[in-house]
């Protein structure tokens, strides 16, 4: 069985590969790697590999996980200090640990949870960087602004105070088809340019997991959000 870094590299080969492929630079392509269900002995093992940025769904076993690998601080680790990304559903509250413990939000999806978010950042960490989830598949189980109205929520959430408005994530509707994946892929990078066309500048599309890596990538994917393929099959049962 393959270990948590020969993973992560297989994965860093193909995000590489793809964005060559699409006529990219590789390192316009971020890599996220989502470590929900896995304990911090797995984040560890990531980071001794290289990896900074991890995504996380849950709130509460996030925080256990974020405290549990600080007091395992690898020293002489390069990618220290880690980059938490909060990526899962966000109930209004439970905004205030989430505005102090992370670097990154993409899972934004009305005005009341950005004010809170706002609020409750504090004032001696940088701005909290955000994505606006976009349900661009119109799925009445997942979450996300319409497209028609992320414009507005844009225009909101820009001039708040301690917010960084970064760019636009979705979880688009599963699909084994490439070229489905890339058409909904197409329609959130052309969101997100009708946003900056409004005069609003984004530089992130949150996009692509390890089952559509390619079609993201191809679409203009700046953050890829992969965690099965780096730390194996999740066991929610736990």
């Amino acid at each position: 069985m393959s270990s948590i870094s020969d993973n992560l590299q297989a994965v860093l080969a193909h995000i590489h590969a793809y964005a060559q492929q699409s006529g990219r630079d590789p390192s316009q392509v971020d890599l996220l790697a989502v470590s929900k269900t896995f304990g911090a002995d797995a984040v560890l093992e990531a980071v001794a590999a290289g990896q900074r940025r991890f995504g996380e769904n849950y709130l509460q076993e996030a925080l256990d996980k974020i405290q549990a690998v600080q007091a395992a601080k690898l020293v002489s680790t390069a990618a220290w200090p880690l980059e938490w990304h909060f990526i899962g559903p966000i109930q209004s509250n439970k905004t205030r640990p989430i505005a102090e413990h992370f670097a990154w939000v993409h899972s934004v999806d009305r005005e009341k949870i950005a004010l809170r978010l706002s609020e409750q950042r504090p004032d001696h960490l940088p701005s909290l960087n955000i994505c606006l989830q976009v349900n661009i598949s119109g799925e009445e189980s997942k979450s996300g602004v319409l497209p028609a109205e992320a414009l507005a929520l844009a225009q909101q959430i820009a001039v708040l105070p301690r917010l960084s408005l970064r760019g636009l994530m979705a979880v688009p509707e599963a699909s084994d088809d490439e070229q489905q994946q890339r058409r909904a892929f197409r329609q959130l990078k052309e969101l997100s340019q009708s946003i900056q066309a409004a005069g609003i500048a984004l530089d992130t599309l949150s996009m692509g997991m390890s089952s559509d890596l390619h079609a993201a990538i191809a679409e203009g994917s700046t953050m890829v959000r992969v965690g099965t393929a780096i730390f194996g099959n999740r066991n929610y049962a736990k």
